[in-house]
């Protein structure tokens, strides 16, 4: 079988659709137990049973077989994780916490459900054969489970003010310290 590379996760509009080269799906994951209907499209905000839907819009992924696999984050890579860094790993088996082999929906729809112990970062890998050759398209994902992008961005925001609110002391006290002497002068 011949790997090709690409694809990702991309948001357009409100709408989550994964592209797996040509292929595409409409991605959505749910938390029912911690969210109810509430959909993500990647980070995760809880651990606990998490439901992963692909709708396929590409009417060949009917046809063909479609695999799908949650590993670790051992990249290194953190959110800006590519196919490339997924191929880098020498034993993706030991880092995998899920495997869906690869099976046909004719249905148009690959429904996964898995029940996260542990927050972190992962990788979600999708996998799809070409319906005519030995071609095997594959996009990858990285996802937080446990932690969002808000609490990332609470943390930067944490991260500048604190320097902030310290420069500033420092310009007061010195312009404090400026005008004592002005006045003694």
């Amino acid at each position: 079988m011949i790997a090709v590379a690409g694809g990702g996760m991309v948001l357009e509009g409100d709408v989550c659709i994964i592209r797996i080269d040509f292929y595409s799906a409409h991605f959505t994951a749910y938390q029912p137990d911690s969210s109810g209907n509430t959909q993500f499209c990647q980070d995760l905000p809880d651990t606990g049973a998490t439901i992963f839907v692909l709708d396929y819009l590409h009417q060949s992924l009917q046809e063909v077989p479609v695999d799908f696999r949650i590993i670790r984050n051992v990249t290194g890579q953190g959110s800006f994780v590519k196919l490339k860094h997924v191929e880098e790993i020498e034993d993706i088996e030991q880092h995998t916490v899920f495997y869906q082999p690869a099976v046909i929906q004719a249905d148009a729809s690959l429904i996964i459900e898995y029940d996260f112990k542990e927050k972190g970062s992962y990788i979600g890998i999708v996998s799809a054969g070409h319906p005519s050759n030995n071609n095997i398209y594959t996009a990858v994902f990285p996802f937080e489970v446990g932690r969002t992008r808000l609490s990332y961005l609470l943390f930067l925001v944490l991260l500048l003010a604190v320097p902030a609110y310290f420069l500033k002391r420092k310009f007061k006290r010195d312009r404090h310290i400026m005008h004592k002497k002005e006045a003694v002068l």
